[in-house]
């Protein structure tokens, strides 16, 4: 059974080489490449390379070359199939079951392209070439946007009595027509009508570059219309999920690391015309977690730059309040504000595309500092007015998925809500500790981290718990003494402290004379003490933790073997691999 092409041209869009290659390399930026150690071979200089623009990786070390597919396949020991389910999935795409649904859904997808690609052509050339369309085309010169960009984005004009309709209904039936939601049935007339008719028309592309979807803007002052309308949302169109001119932006983002969103098509296409090509914009409804994923794979600054009027700004705040939840250490949100009454596409024309980057460098926020700023304004300082600021804060942080940063974004909320209240915090100076970390301190923790391996951070979690525990093992030490170590440094401290607690004399951790940067590193990096950080003297948890741990180090043992034989097999085909292979399995299913 094949993928449809389409499918799988989607998830490699979708998705970075070096988005997927970076979960289990550290990579380094050079020039246009990224480069790092071979996972393929032990070594000391690095010799593989990650070209996001040409989409392939390759190890000089080895020779192996090849596209996120064949690197997961080879990484990770599985399958094309296997491949395929594990990369949608990271894109954030349904799996493809080759049931009966989806072979239907493919069928219907190709006919909603081809009839989407159909009315999109034919409204772009009447555009650009029917004479009849003069007052639209008066219309783009008076927004100052010429040929160049109604080509770019392919704008369309339908005129108030269009008829493209009489020439699809001859090739699809009506049901499928309405089921795209260029056209809607008048029950009474018992006809189908053209929904963006007397609009331009920008058509809405998927990530590939196909078109799913239209915002349509009427050119007369009518106030019994909608300014902006767009299509409704169809088996394939998903408003929340869509960002308009993402096809394009994403290929700038191997040269730039963020990205503008605004609110309209205009500003998007006013932007273009002035040099700043890196800007989508969201499709009229809130901005959402998938738009928010969506965007991080490409780029790490997302610049929310919404009009620079009332609504504009409460459509900022909701969207902050809605994003800060998807924030990570190694990406950013920030907020751009414009003078009132400005919009991107406005404020561009006016000043430039140096000016309007100038502005974002001085006048960007973080999404905190903006958060804070907001509803420190509504405060009054008193201290029911406080109370109920800080708990507000301390529910927006709470919302934060990361650990990391939801740590150090309350604490900067708290840090700043402190220096409100100078007086209370000197009458309780010998209880305040104050704790400071940066943002890029976070990150560079988090990076740090990254180049740990699951096995070390399990060894790390592990040591962490003994260190910290060594009278309890001391006395069951039963519990400890068959854990295997994959590591050679974290075996031989392992070893060590069996060694010291067999002695049966008691131990401090100062007689283990570990290296103090050993002991830092495993106090820094183990994952155990967020769960201890409540539990402590809670033996009975510290065992269970213990077992759970020991038994996930048997599981990563089980699996390299697993992953010999399977190899082994593969060339002997012999039946004694075979056999012990089962076993594994079984042992492998029983943990």
């Amino acid at each position: 059974m094949k993928y449809p092409k389409e499918y799988l041209d989607e998830i490699k869009t979708r998705l970075k080489v070096s988005v997927v290659v970076s979960k289990f390399v550290v990579l380094k930026k050079r020039g246009k490449e990224f480069v790092g150690l071979s996972p393929f071979k032990n070594e000391k200089t690095p010799s593989f390379t990650v070209n996001d623009e040409k989409e392939f990786y390759h190890c000089f070390a080895t020779s192996e070359h090849g596209n996120i597919f064949d690197f997961v396949m080879k990484i990770q020991n599985l399958r094309f199939g296997e491949a395929v389910k594990h990369l949608a999935q990271l894109a954030g795409m349904q799996p493809y079951m080759f049931s009966k649904q989806d072979e239907e859904r493919e069928k219907k997808w190709k006919e909603y392209q081809s009839i989407f690609s159909q009315y999109v052509d034919f409204y772009h050339n009447e555009l650009l070439k029917n004479e009849n369309y003069s007052v639209a085309r008066d219309y783009l010169k008076n927004r100052s946007l010429t040929k160049a960009e109604v080509k770019k984005f392919k704008i369309g004009y339908i005129q108030k009595n269009p008829n493209f309709y009489e020439k699809l209904k001859d090739n699809y039936s009506q049901q499928t027509l309405v089921e795209t939601g260029l056209f809607y049935l008048d029950e009474k007339k018992n006809t189908c009508v053209e929904r963006f008719r007397g609009r331009l028309i920008f058509p809405i592309n998927n990530i590939s570059g196909q078109p799913i979807g239209l915002g349509g803007r009427i050119i007369e002052n009518l106030d019994y219309l909608a300014k902006y309308i767009n299509s409704p949302e169809t088996n394939f169109f998903k408003k929340g999920s869509n960002l308009y001119n993402l096809d394009l932006a994403r290929k700038l983002s191997n040269k730039i690391d963020h990205i503008y969103l605004v609110e309209g098509y205009m500003d998007v296409v006013g932007l273009s015309k002035n040099g700043v090509n890196n800007a989508v914009a969201n499709l009229g409804t809130s901005l959402t977690d998938k738009q928010i994923f969506t965007l991080n794979q490409f780029f790490d600054d997302i610049i929310i730059c919404f009009d620079g009027d009332e609504s504009g700004y409460k459509a900022a705040l909701r969207a902050a309040e809605n994003s800060i939840r998807e924030l990570k250490p190694e990406k950013q949100i920030s907020f751009l504000f414009l003078p009132d009454k400005e919009d991107p596409d406005s404020y561009v024309n006016k000043n430039g595309k140096t000016n309007f980057i100038d502005f974002t460098k001085k006048s960007k926020l973080s999404i905190h500092q903006f958060i804070f700023n907001h509803y420190k304004k509504q405060t009054e300082n008193n201290p029911s007015s406080l109370a109920i600021f800080e708990k507000k804060l301390r529910t927006i942080a709470n919302t934060i998925k990361d650990d990391f940063i939801k740590k150090y974004v309350l604490e900067y909320f708290l840090e700043k809500i402190a220096e409100l209240t100078p007086h209370l915090n000197q009458n309780n100076k010998k209880f305040f500790v104050k704790r400071t970390k940066s943002l890029d301190r976070t990150k560079k923790f988090f990076n740090e981290s990254q180049s740990l391996t699951g096995v070390e951070l399990k060894e790390f979690s592990l040591l962490y718990l003994v260190l910290n525990n060594l009278d309890l093992l001391q006395s069951n030490i039963q519990l400890i003494e068959n854990v295997k170590f994959f590591t050679d440094v974290n075996k031989k401290i392992f070893e060590l402290i069996i060694n010291k607690l067999r002695s049966n004399e008691k131990v401090e951790i100062v007689d283990l004379k570990i290296d103090n940067h050993l002991l830092e590193k495993i106090n820094k990096f183990a994952p155990i003490k967020y769960i201890l950080k409540n539990q402590s003297g809670d033996n009975q948890k510290t065992i269970e933790l213990l077992e759970d741990i020991s038994r996930d180090l048997l599981n990563y043992d089980l699996e390299f073997r697993i992953q010999e034989l399977e190899s082994k097999f593969s060339i002997d085909m012999s039946e004694n691999t075979f056999n012990e292979l089962k076993e594994l399995k079984k042992k492998q299913n029983l943990n």
